[in-house]
């Protein structure tokens, strides 16, 4: 293998000058560089990029952290973000918790060791704030409140909640079951609410007692349990007999469908089936579902954004308060389709 030794052997000047030349630190002569350029050229040197990024300080590389890229949710977001980075020189690590006990702590030692240049968590953390603000790199979390002073990007659930809830209203439902992840985790860092997803079930739930619509909401387990997603479908589907509108991640929603149609049931005219999300998984029900789309695209943009920024500037501010955290909120989209009503 050619090395930087080779080219300077070829070149007939000094390591140190080879090295100046390849990094682009320094002062050489023109008449050096062109010697320097040639001998690379004639040896068909390829400088070590890592080796070259960590000499100025940098490695090209943003560590994702997600749960699982099982879930149809977490697979859409990590393409988007490897996308995203790659239009603008990065690289993409990518840790799935489910997959590793210790992904979260070997990747955030791994950003203090300067072997990454940020950091994107996506995936559930009992680490308080202060252990986040303590890293003084810089840390982006998506859908997840890591205390004040990390930036956060999310969807806006808020208004996504509204957006069923108007739609439920309209098309007079009575009995509203909704399917989602484990209650304890909303909010499980005291006054935070670590999962701003949470936000939407919670303002669906407020609209529809406002409304006197009956409501219940069934767990289904951690995120990376596809098993007890269907688990809860089927749930839903034996003990509410009464239910005429479920609500439910993509994966859910289309569980919802294939229960509904296995059981003669009618969508919408026995029960209206409404999906939370826009992934792929939502398009593979058997039919078109009506959605609550999150806008896959721009989140990737603003998080390599977030990103990006932080990499250029001072990550975080350890003496942010409470309200004065960076948040981006993201838009969502309501897209009527055939298993609601009109």
């Amino acid at each position: 293998m050619v090395g930087m030794r080779d080219v300077a052997k070829r070149a007939g000047v000094s390591v140190s000058s080879v090295s100046l030349v390849i990094n682009g630190t320094g002062y050489v002569s023109r008449d050096m560089r062109e010697k320097v350029e040639q001998a690379m050229r004639e040896l068909d040197y390829v400088p070590n990029e890592l080796a070259r990024n960590f000499y100025h300080g940098k490695t090209d590389i943003i560590g994702v952290i997600v749960p699982t890229i099982q879930h149809p949710f977490f697979a859409t977001l990590t393409a988007h973000l490897q996308h995203e980075f790659a239009d603008r020189g990065l690289q993409t690590m990518l840790c799935s918790t489910a997959d590793s006990a210790n992904g979260e702590a070997q990747y955030v030692d791994m950003l203090r060791r300067h072997s990454l240049d940020a950091l994107v968590v996506a995936a559930h953390t009992t680490h308080d704030p202060q252990y986040w603000r303590a890293i003084d790199r810089p840390v982006v979390a998506f859908d997840r409140n890591l205390g004040a002073g990390i930036t956060q990007v999310s969807s806006d659930h808020v208004h996504g909640g509204e957006l069923i809830a108007e739609l439920l209203v309209r098309t007079g439902a009575h009995h509203v079951v909704m399917v989602g992840g484990p209650r304890a985790q909303f909010t499980d860092l005291g006054d935070h609410s670590t999962f701003p997803t949470v936000r939407y079930v919670q303002t669906l739930e407020d609209r529809l007692s406002q409304a006197r619509i009956a409501h219940t909401y069934i767990e289904s387990g951690e995120v990376f349990d596809i098993a007890g997603v269907r688990r809860a479908v089927r749930e839903a589907f034996d003990t509410y007999p009464d239910m005429d509108a479920f609500v439910g991640a993509d994966l859910a929603a289309a569980f919802a469908v294939q229960e509904a149609v296995s059981r003669s049931i009618a969508v919408p005219g026995d029960v209206q089936i409404i999906a939370y999300d826009g992934t792929l998984a939502a398009d593979c029900a058997g039919m078109p579902l009506t959605t609550v789309a999150q806008d896959f695209r721009q989140i990737a943009h603003t998080i390599a954004a977030c990103v990006e920024h932080g990499i250029e500037s001072s990550p975080q501010r350890p003496d942010a308060t409470d309200g004065d955290a960076n948040m981006t909120i993201i838009p969502v989209t309501l897209h009527e389709r055939a298993t609601t009503r009109r």
